[in-house]
């Protein structure tokens, strides 16, 4: 058994505020994300199925406020929550967020490799 701290975290996304750290823990990844307001990931996954993210996500909002965009409809979450979102989801940050989140790497790692811009 282990802590993970978000600075020893290998970074897998930066760029224009956005930080995603994740590492590999058993079969799922801590992702540790930070989001700058306004910062809108839809743009990032189009050419995925429904332009949505389709990994499924369990965590916990420490900071901020985004909006989760799916197909029936938009859910808002806030700090102090925890959270599932499944596949097909987009998140917008309404204000500067942090969160933790756990995933199936392996679905994890289709999400991450298109938004680095790489083949699927």
């Amino acid at each position: 058994m282990r802590a993970i701290v978000r600075t020893d975290m290998p970074m897998a996304i930066e760029g224009n505020g956005v930080e995603f750290r994740a590492e590999a823990a058993g079969e799922n990844t801590v992702a540790w994300v930070r989001l700058p307001a306004g910062a809108d990931l839809r743009p990032g996954l189009e050419g995925l199925p429904g332009g949505l993210c389709q990994c499924p996500h369990w965590g916990y909002m420490i900071a901020g406020r985004l909006v989760m965009h799916t197909a029936d409809g938009d859910h808002t979450y806030e700090a102090g929550e925890a959270f599932y979102w499944a596949p097909g989801h987009a998140p917008e940050a309404l204000e500067d967020c942090e969160y933790v989140d756990v995933s199936p790497s392996e679905e994890l790692a289709v999400v991450v490799r298109h938004l680095q811009g790489a083949p699927a």
